[in-house]
């Protein structure tokens, strides 16, 4: 495709070889892009010499790269196209300052002043600025009425507002506002020795401690040349996993306590801290932490954890069956479940929903089939047999990616490789004036890091992305013309990371 540079990845390539195209070009090849079935991984801003570039990482059923330098504005492509630019656009607005002219909704994303010290494009004044503080969406109107729930909520959950704009108890318009846990990880990585880059990584979302830190470990590793072998390939493989099925099994037991049916509740909740437990006999901790290093992995799976993992899947799969058998026969859930939330098809590719929340409106991607890292390529897919949109759907979805998962551990606990050696985290030299983009499969779905590098191998700009950055969006959709009640069942069947998209 002209003025796209097809890559690979996790493919380490010269930043020269990147198109640097003009602004009137740039947004006319996104926008044809997108509109022929193309989804955004990336699109951000950095600076250097003086000078703001705008990059874009795209995708079909290949990956693809483009740039260009832009001043202090630039022309919103999400007026021009859809809202799959809108909330990178206001993030470069806000991390940057350049604004996206003729943005439809341009507002903060996480309440900070920006990298530059250039001026703030949003009219606030930081010494006061809070998030949620800036006029929200109103639907107007005597019968209308507004609810407003957290940032704090009741019981052990992170901070997040939502606001509901109502006639009666029907939803007309949910507006969510996050921001109150940005850490500015993004900001700090540059700045750190590598040796604490995969520690960082791995609290950008704790529960997708793998997924994050393999896309960190896997970019560094395209920059400084590093091989892995075929053992710790299949160890991480399995530990990618293993938080996949935790975590979908901990939302089926809060999916079920949400509609009061309380027995699967309990098992599910169980069940998740055995998949816990088993990657604590990956490398002594609950949520894989300290596992996947550059190079490989710090910790070797010798036959003892074989042994261990093995037992534990022929034991809890046919519990997992029965459980799983018990929540979706009864007809009681099936009511709630059923028509609640849905998204169709085309607001889901309108959106860019990844990861099981797209897969449950009918889009297929998967990064593990369609950019394969690890032991992926020589795995099965999974194929997703209920595509409503709905929250039965969504947990239909999760059930048979459970499934799925518990069965790619056993091929891959056949599989003859071992790890050679433990890795140690080390300080590598990363090529110069280079460019990586990593995608894995998250649970929550595609997870992605870019790294830049200056001349001299050191880092220029980190560049972030959780699944949740996408789908966030589709949760407000599914509450359209809902009964406000069903609020807690929606955003369970989501499940999205405010830390993740926090940053």
């Amino acid at each position: 495709m002209d003025n796209l540079l097809q890559i690979g990845n996790g493919e380490a390539v010269k930043r020269s070889a990147i198109p640097c195209v003009d602004i009137e070009t740039f947004g006319a090849v996104l926008s044809g892009f997108v509109r022929n079935n193309g989804y955004i991984v990336q699109f951000f801003a950095y600076k250097q010499d003086g000078r703001n570039t705008l990059l874009a990482v795209v995708r079909n059923e290949k990956l693809y790269v483009t740039s260009c330098e832009v001043g202090a504005t630039f022309p919103s492509l999400t007026g021009m196209v859809n809202e799959k630019f809108h909330l990178f656009e206001r993030e470069i607005a806000e991390q940057y300052g350049i604004k996206p002219t003729a943005h439809p909704w341009l507002k903060m994303v996480r309440y900070h002043k920006n990298y530059q010290g250039s001026e703030d494009v949003f009219g606030n004044d930081y010494n006061e600025e809070i998030p949620g503080r800036y006029d929200y969406f109103r639907v107007e109107g005597e019968a209308i009425h507004e609810v407003a729930v957290g940032p704090v909520h009741a019981g052990i959950i992170e901070p997040g507002h939502f606001r509901f704009q109502c006639a009666g108890e029907e939803v007309l318009h949910l507006e969510i506002q996050l921001g109150y846990q940005h850490r500015g990880v993004e900001k700090l990585l540059p700045s750190v020795p590598q040796k604490r880059m995969p520690i960082i990584c791995e609290a950008i979302a704790g529960d997708t401690a793998i997924g994050h830190n393999l896309c960190c470990c896997q970019a560094l590793e395209a920059l400084a040349g590093l091989a892995v072998d075929p053992g710790a390939k299949l160890v991480r493989t399995i530990a990618l996993e293993l938080e996949r099925i935790a975590n979908h099994l901990g939302d089926l037991g809060a999916l079920s306590g949400d509609v009061a049916f309380n027995p699967p509740a309990a098992y599910f909740g169980r069940m998740r801290g055995d998949f816990l437990n088993l990657l604590q006999v990956l490398c002594g901790n609950r949520f894989g932490k300290g596992l996947v290093r550059p190079g490989g992995v710090a910790f070797v799976m010798g036959e003892e954890q074989r042994r261990l993992l093995s037992a534990k899947l022929d034991e809890i799969t046919p519990e997992i069956e029965h459980v799983c058998d018990l929540l979706f026969s009864a007809h009681t859930v099936q009511a709630r479940f059923e028509h609640t939330g849905t998204v169709s098809r085309q607001m889901a590719e309108d959106l860019g929903l990844v990861g099981y929340a797209g897969r449950a409106c009918g889009i297929g991607y998967d990064a593990r089939v369609v950019f394969p890292t690890e032991c992926y390529a020589e795995l099965p897919a999974n194929t997703n047999a209920m595509t409503n949109g709905d929250v039965y759907s969504r947990a239909t979805v999760r059930r048979e990616e459970i499934m799925h998962s518990l069965s790619l551990i056993r091929l891959l606990l056949k599989k003859p490789d071992t790890t050679e050696e433990a890795v140690m985290m080390t300080e590598n030299t990363l090529a110069g004036d280079s460019f990586v983009v990593t995608i894995n499969e998250g649970w929550r779905g595609e997870v992605s890091h870019c790294v830049i590098t200056k001349s001299d191998g050191s880092i220029l700009r980190y560049k972030i992305k959780d699944p949740s950055f996408h789908n966030w969006t589709g949760l407000a959709m599914s509450l359209r013309n809902q009964e406000i009640s069903d609020f807690p069942l929606c955003n369970k069947s989501y499940n999205l990371s405010y830390c993740g998209f926090d940053l």
